[in-house]
């Protein structure tokens, strides 16, 4: 992960699984040094996990660069789920990402994104 071309120093990189939930998930971090992180939560059927982990580290710098661009004293942030929201969009796992983004502490705060919103079994 830390080789990845798109890394760059995130404060914090999670990459968790609950079987139960069946979630697998990434969350990327830029910095909480002023305050938290902040970006949504996608789902996606990645064609692979450096594709999911790209994708990560690639939207939470987007996320940095738009705190910025807004004066917020914020970094970005960005989590993705793998798998696919019309299927397997189910409360177990959306439960699990919740529990997942509370053990951050705050640090980093969460919003829907593709594949999140709050229709039941995708967009």
């Amino acid at each position: 992960m830390f080789s990845h071309p798109d890394y760059d120093c995130r404060e914090q990189l999670i990459w968790a699984r609950d079987a139960d939930g069946g979630l697998s998930a990434i969350i990327a971090t830029q910095s909480t040094a002023m305050a938290p992180a902040f970006g949504g939560c996608r789902m996606w059927s990645y064609a692979s996990n450096t594709a999911a982990l790209s994708d990560a580290l690639r939207l939470s710098r987007g996320m940095t660069y738009k705190a910025a661009i807004c004066g917020l004293p914020c970094a970005g942030g960005k989590s993705v789920m793998i798998g696919d929201p019309k299927t397997q969009k189910i409360e177990a796992l959306l439960r699990a990402m919740g529990s997942l983004v509370e053990t951050l502490n705050g640090r980093y705060l969460v919003a829907e994104d593709v594949g999140t919103n709050l229709s039941i079994g995708g967009d």
